[in-house]
């Protein structure tokens, strides 16, 4: 807890945004929320303005296109967003002096390997949402190379807005049987968890104990969308035999799927900081405020 630092965060009004926002006033952390009609950004002038009234500490950008399959036809719209935004924000950051923290998507990789991909991993996108994420990667890193965080993220799910876990919930009530891809390997990772990472890195950057660069933000443990589906009915009591494997060619969509999104986490040493915990324990502890989310 600081009196004197101010953190400032975009896409306040999207789940993690929420997320981040109240794992700030849990630790009694002045904060700027900015969502969409607040902050433009876009708008480079906007964005020098905003952090020229707020002064901020810290700034962390949970502000994205997440539409993956319209990126594929509106990558312009989407690389202003994904990849003027924080470069924007990045250039911001660099006159006011404030530490940036970038969220960003497995989706910069291949999604290929056969093994976690590490931190420093080539990246190769393959969808035009990976390849506008990346770009917005690269503005942060190139800005603000003592200063500049991005922190890659996948299969986020949280309270605060629509995802796989609020989905299945609507769907288990509504559905005799589910066919679910089994072939499409992950790290499902609570916002909430996601947040209190973002919160402790940030905490870690003004003390100068962590070395600026990518990190990778998601649960430890790994399963498939399918093994996450049968988890989660699990714990609506209902029958796990219920949820059936199939294969990723019974959904196909505009925007390829990574195969593999398991990311690793040995750069958190280097920061001081725990890796999120296993995705099951943070299922377990999630799930009342999901199920009060999506049934009231």
């Amino acid at each position: 807890m600081s009196g004197d630092r101010t953190w400032l965060v975009t896409g306040a009004g999207g789940m993690l945004g929420q997320d981040v926002l109240a794992r700030l006033a849990e630790a009694g952390e002045t904060a700027v929320a900015l969502d969409r009609a607040a902050l433009d950004l876009t708008d480079a002038d906007a964005v020098i303005l905003a952090l020229e009234e707020h002064r901020p500490s810290v700034v962390v950008n949970c502000a994205a296109w997440t539409a993956v399959d319209d990126a594929e036809t509106r990558e312009d719209e989407a690389l202003r967003i994904n990849g003027d935004g924080p470069r924007h924000l990045a250039e911001a950051c660099a006159r006011s002096g404030a530490v940036l923290l970038h969220v960003s998507t497995d989706y910069v990789f291949a999604g290929d390997a056969d093994e976690p991909y590490a931190e420093d991993a080539p990246t190769a996108p393959r969808s035009a949402y990976g390849r506008t994420k990346l770009a917005g990667e690269q503005a942060v890193l190139k800005s603000l190379p003592e200063r500049g965080y991005v922190v890659r993220t996948a299969w986020l799910y949280g309270a605060g807005g629509p995802n796989f876990v609020r989905t299945m919930i609507k769907l288990e009530g509504v559905k005799d049987t589910l066919d679910v891809v089994d072939d499409q390997r992950g790290q499902p990772t609570w916002s909430a968890d996601l947040a209190a990472l973002l919160y402790e890195l940030g905490r870690a950057a003004l003390a100068g104990v962590a070395p600026a660069g990518v990190y990778h933000g998601t649960s430890s443990g790994e399963t498939t969308w399918f093994g996450f589906t049968r988890a989660i009915f699990e714990r609506l009591g209902a029958d796990p035999e219920r949820v059936r494997p199939t294969t990723s060619e019974a959904f196909v969509r505009p925007a390829p799927r990574p195969a593999y999104s398991v990311l690793g986490h040995d750069r958190w040493a280097a920061a001081g900081i725990t890796p999120i915990r296993d995705w099951r324990e943070a299922l377990t502890e999630a799930f009342p405020a999901l199920l009060k989310a999506e049934r009231g």
